[in-house]
């Protein structure tokens, strides 16, 4: 596991939570209004993209220029800025854009600080909701609401029998795949939210989410703060979560085998 230094986590866990407050302004300042949406698959699907997450994504960049110039930066709407350093931000300036679209609160900004490609500092800033989540080391995870900071932790002590599980498959598997899986089908009890699914695992509100099709930007802003928590995270095959795609995140190992057990015969 790539970590850092704790005099790090304490600057750029300090940069993140100052930043999410800026977004949070940033968005009551400049954003709340309308906006235009267009469509980036152009009759092939839907993909939303809107001219608040190209505000966001400019916003945080510029923020990151000013603080750390020589880092590296990826965001979903403008790219990948390139250096030789071996730290990378990545941003999704808005999770969850058709809520946004549709004015449900639980899209978020989610961002993540890389180290030699590893997520190490991650940050789900829900403005709308008036609380973020961040973690200060890789073993120390928080969220903040209404200006109070809490620790917080995954639900260790969780049984397969009564976990509650968050999961959507976003157009992910055929109705043929899911007819593979009926035990996780029985499971999808309760919703799922885009980042606060990840977030509310975190904080030990649900035990399992599941989640398919997953950007880098989507998952690594959160693979800090599950870790953080004391979450298990894997791709679906039981690989690296930093890989995205289709992601699993349980309370505990027991929980994640078996879950990966009934998911082998889509995971390939």
């Amino acid at each position: 596991m790539t970590t850092l230094r704790l005099s790090d986590y304490k600057v750029y866990s300090k940069f993140i939570e100052n930043l999410a407050k800026k977004l949070t302004r940033h968005y009551y300042l400049k954003l709340n209004k309308k906006f235009k949406t267009s469509n980036k698959l152009k009759g092939k699907g839907y993909d939303p993209v809107t001219s608040a997450d190209k505000a966001f994504e400019k916003f945080i960049r510029k923020e990151v220029n000013s603080k750390f110039p020589s880092h590296q930066i990826i965001g979903e709407e403008f790219g990948h800025q390139k250096s030789k350093s071996d730290f990378t931000w990545v941003i999704d300036p808005i999770d969850g854009t058709r809520s946004f679209v549709i004015g449900n609160p639980t899209w978020s900004n989610l961002i993540s600080l890389n180290y030699k490609g590893a997520p190490v500092v991650g940050l789900a800033n829900f403005p709308i909701l008036k609380k973020y989540y961040f973690n200060s080391s890789n073993k120390a995870a928080h969220v903040v609401e209404n200006g109070k900071k809490r620790k917080i932790k995954v639900n260790i002590n969780a049984k397969f029998s009564n976990m509650k599980m968050s999961a959507a498959f976003h157009g992910g598997l055929t109705l043929n795949q899911q007819k593979k899986i009926p035990k996780i089908l029985k499971l999808m009890q309760f919703p799922c939210a885009d980042a606060l699914s990840y977030s509310h695992f975190a904080e030990g509100k649900v035990d399992v989410v599941l989640q398919c099709s997953n950007k880098i930007w989507d998952i690594h802003p959160l693979i800090p703060i599950i870790n953080a928590a004391g979450g298990v995270a894997s791709t679906w095959g039981n690989q690296n979560p930093i890989k995205a795609g289709n992601i699993v995140c349980s309370a505990n190992k027991t929980i994640h085998n078996k879950i990966l057990k009934i998911l082998k015969p889509v995971s390939k």
